[in-house]
């Protein structure tokens, strides 16, 4: 069975964000489709130093303690990672920033080709520039995009407010509804036997020369 990994970047673990991601969650197990949902906690949280520990494979320097290197090692369980914050000052939490930069800058070819989605729930504004914030980590690791009927945008000072956001809900649900065809689409493809492409060799320079 598909399982999709929703991870809430807030510092309330049960509050705006958390509510958006459980209707993401109603509707994928409606759809047939397992998912949990991992708190990143309100403990602070390490940038990435880009110290390079992580390129030896073996997981962040720092993830040991702090719930990084912890999913690193589960991404195979899973076949879409949602990614959820609040927005502070528009735009997404310091601490879903810090736990995806060592997440995805230390999980190279771990997160390719499994669905990509962020959700950010708001009082009133800053929801777009979050929202573009968080799917840069999905574009950037050849993971497709899920996208909604709107963007995915919740609007509340508590979770009682984003409940009352019908629009907000129904694009939860509508998202939770592409998520779950996509990973379907996904499988399917593999049993007919068509496999990922194969990718060229990286070339990275710094717009100059090679590196």
């Amino acid at each position: 069975m598909s399982k999709v990994l929703l991870i809430n970047g807030s510092p309330h673990k049960e509050g705006c964000t958390f509510t958006a991601l459980s209707e993401i969650a109603k509707t994928l197990e409606a759809q047939g489709v397992e998912s949990e949902i991992y708190w990143v906690g309100k403990e602070p949280l390490r940038g990435c130093i880009g110290c390079g520990a992580c390129s030896k494979g073996n997981g962040c320097a720092f993830g040991k303690d702090d719930g990084v290197n912890y999913i690193r090692d589960r991404l195979d369980e899973f076949d879409a990672v949602v990614l959820g914050s609040p927005v502070h000052y528009a735009a997404a939490s310091g601490q879903i920033k810090c736990f995806a930069d060592r997440l995805w800058y230390s999980s190279t070819g771990k997160l390719m080709n499994k669905v990509g989605a962020s959700v950010v729930s708001c009082r009133r504004g800053g929801a777009s520039a979050a929202f573009d914030e968080l799917n840069k980590y999905f574009t950037i690791a050849r993971m497709p995009l899920a996208s909604s009927q709107y963007w995915n945008q919740v609007h509340g000072s508590k979770p009682e407010d984003v409940l009352r956001d019908e629009e907000g809900m129904q694009t939860m649900r509508t998202l939770a509804l592409q998520i779950a065809w996509m990973v379907k689409c996904i499988e399917a493809g593999r049993k007919a036997g068509i496999e990922a492409p194969v990718y060229e060799p990286v070339i990275r320079t710094n717009f100059v020369k090679p590196q």
